[in-house]
């Protein structure tokens, strides 16, 4: 492996025909972490970038040959692969530079031909131009609403990971009808105008499973998992009662050692117990209406489905990673898969149904959500990538980069950088496919989503690719047709009526945020990282918060408010080795940090509050001054950490560690540590005195 350091060459020593080569394929030679420092990427990284696109740079002459090839090819062809036409933005550049004389044909996504690209209904068209010279190019128009419309006035909601709110009825985690619960609670009793789970997707099967909702094994189909089992109307009927009684059972003493025995949340025993509860049900016929919708179902996701239910299977038999089946049902396409998926056909439906009753529950969530009075509803999350050897890349091979992976280059907080361990996509088929696998995948997202977070929304642009045994180091970003991404996002979510979030946090590009604010995508603020960074440096004022956003507290990834005030994070990081730095110096910096706030949370008069009567209403108040200064700014969304509520001290998941905490394991918990069911938050005194705080008027603004 390539040693890092001063003996790796720099793109600094890339001859000139490679550097223009990547330039041709969007791939960077060199990046900029800050506005004063530019950093050249190694040669290992830009040439294996290259390699992953499928050019062959190997030697000079494949280096020339390479170049020559995408020259000519760029000069020859009428199009690009893909046409962005924003409504009312004119003529896209690609068709105004057609020569004069150019046939243009549309076939539209609603059946109609054209023969011009003028005045075309929103979609994703089949766009066919002939030159006078008699050259011919095909391409994908995507015609797209200017903007997002706003989100409908300002609401406040609730953020919770799914799994961590368990209720007296819970397998042992949070499921969806916990979410169906906390939704019609929320917006009926709360006043809330959305819920923001983690994402839901499916996870690769397989004790230890990962417990990261950011690593699934498919972003485009949920994890039944999160089922509620005796919300399935076969429940009812089961041919063996005692069968089900038992599962019960078995379900009550997992919950009960999360609520009650300080167990962690436990997985793979709820998957196990609800697989087989789910086979008892898959045994139930399922009734005529049921059935029909059904088969509606698998209709309208088609081979998508039948590819990731066939991949459900194969792993029973074979195991999760498919680069090691046998050779032939490597190949999603091949003689040998289509006969295993004959073969598997029973377990290729129970994995079908699952995923159509999972889907069914989580529309029936949005639908609960909306009929509450929430203008939004639920807030999904779509993690940046997918696992290397789940569903996703076993069925969508030629769209993923091979020998690549995801990931972050060095920054002030991590000097190593990062690496994901998601495979990215390719721009160039991404492209040529008229961005087909980005399409589906949003669709089914927006089938039951009110609102889409978009996790590292930046990778909209350019993500990190890392090579294959390589440190995140020697890695080099890779650009994507931004614009095309953009506009498909906004087209199906515009055709959906759902909110977009992005997560912009951290190093973003100059450029982005203006971006994406221009097409209505909304951002993500978090109060501790809003300062005054081209001034004093001091906190933000409340006036001075963009108002395109979501604007919150802290997020899974930070430390709860009470940890943060308290200073606790620290020692929690100090004693599982993570400070970088003396303890002294993290403790004293923490602590100036929380007092600058707190003096601009005094200074505006928030910290007059009513505060709790638990036993520290100090930190009560404190907390509920924050959220009073989350009113006083114009951002659009406000939401409030569920744990927040409860006073929970410890993060959903601490970045830098893997067996040293239980990232993603915790149920909420109140600030002794106690589990906090959905039965008590309702009754909790200490949330309902902060949804008090936020729903009252402040600042002139309706909370």
């Amino acid at each position: 492996m390539p040693a890092a350091g001063p003996a790796e060459p720099s793109a600094e020593d890339l001859p000139e025909d490679l550097t223009r080569l990547a330039a041709l394929h969007g791939v960077a030679t060199a990046y900029r972490p800050s506005p004063d420092r530019t950093v050249p990427a190694s040669v290992t990284a830009v040439t294996l970038a290259l390699a992953a696109l499928g050019v062959d740079t190997s030697t000079p002459e494949a280096v020339r040959a390479a170049l020559a090839a995408r020259e000519t090819g760029l000069r020859d062809r009428l199009l690009p692969p893909t046409v962005v036409d924003w409504d009312g933005g004119g003529t896209p550049a690609a068709l105004a530079a057609l020569p004069e004389g150019t046939r243009l044909r549309v076939d539209t996504e609603q059946g109609e031909i054209r023969d011009d690209a003028g005045r075309l209904p929103p979609g994703v068209h089949r766009l066919t131009a002939t030159a006078p010279d008699g050259r011919t190019t095909r391409a994908h128009l995507i015609v797209a609403p200017a903007r997002l419309p706003a989100p409908a006035g300002r609401s406040h909601g609730l953020l919770v990971q799914l799994y961590s709110l368990l209720s007296s009825r819970s397998w042992g985690m949070g499921d969806l009808g916990d979410l169906r619960e906390l939704a019609d609670w929320a917006g009926r009793a709360l006043g809330a105008g959305f819920v923001q789970v983690n994402p839901l997707h499916a996870a690769v099967p397989g004790a230890p499973s990962d417990p990261s909702p950011y690593r699934p094994s498919s972003r485009r189909f949920p994890d039944p998992v999160h089922l509620r089992i005796e919300d399935v109307p076969e429940y009812a009927y089961v041919t063996d009662p005692e069968r089900a009684r038992k599962l019960g059972e078995r379900a009550a003493r997992l919950r009960g050692a999360v609520l009650d025995d300080d167990a962690l949340i436990d997985r793979d025993a709820v998957w196990e117990v609800k697989r087989d509860a789910l086979h008892l049900l898959h045994e139930v016929p399922l009734g005529p209406g049921r059935r029909a919708a059904y088969c509606d179902y698998l209709a309208a996701q088609g081979t998508a489905l039948e590819d990731h239910a066939t991949w459900c299977a194969l792993a029973e038999i074979h195991g999760p990673d498919w680069h090691r089946w046998p050779e032939g049902l490597r190949d999603p396409r091949s003689a040998a898969t289509e006969r295993a998926r004959t073969e598997l056909m029973d377990r290729v439906d129970f994995h079908s149904r699952l995923t159509w009753l999972t889907d069914t529950q989580l529309t029936a969530a949005q639908h609960t959500a909306r009929e509450a009075g929430m203008p939004v509803g639920i807030v999904h999350d779509l993690a940046v990538g997918v696992h290397p050897r789940g569903a996703d890349s076993w069925a969508q091979q030629e769209y993923f980069a091979r020998g690549m992976s995801v990931g972050a280059p060095p920054d002030a907080f991590n000097a190593l950088g990062q690496d994901w361990g998601l495979p990215p996509w390719r721009p160039d088929r991404l492209a040529e496919s008229g961005y087909a696998p980005f399409r589906d995948l949003l669709r089914g997202l927006f089938r039951y989503a009110g609102a889409l977070r978009v996790d590292h929304v930046m990778g909209l642009f350019r993500l990190w690719w890392v090579p294959e045994g390589h440190p995140p180091t020697q890695g080099t970003y890779v650009h994507y047709d931004a614009e095309a991404m953009l506009a498909v996002l906004v087209l199906e979510a515009t055709r959906a009526g759902a909110v977009v979030i992005g997560e912009d946090l951290g190093t973003v590009e100059p450029g982005v945020r203006e971006a994406l604010r221009e097409r209505g995508v909304l951002g993500t603020s978090v109060l501790w990282f809003e300062r005054d960074w081209t001034g004093d440096g001091r906190p933000l004022p409340p006036e001075r918060w963009r108002a395109d956003c979501l604007a919150t507290a802290t997020t899974h990834d930070l430390p709860s408010t009470a940890a943060r005030l308290t200073g606790e994070h620290v020692e929690l990081r100090d004693r599982l080795g993570l400070l970088t730095r003396p303890l002294e110096v993290e403790r004293a910096e923490a602590a100036a940090d929380t007092a600058e706030w707190l003096e601009a949370l005094a200074r505006l008069g928030l910290l007059d509050g009513t505060g709790g009567d638990t036993g520290n209403p100090a930190e009560e108040a404190e907390i509920q001054a924050v959220h009073r200064f989350l009113l006083r700014t114009p951002a659009r969304m406000v939401g409030i950490w569920l744990p927040d509520a409860v006073g929970d001290r410890r993060p959903q998941n601490l970045p830098g560690t893997w067996d040293q905490y239980p990232n993603w394991r915790l149920p909420v918990a109140d600030a002794e540590g106690r589990p906090v069911t959905l039965e008590d938050l309702a009754a909790s005194p200490r949330l309902h005195a902060l949804i008090d705080v936020v729903r009252e008027r402040d600042g002139g603004r309706d909370g």
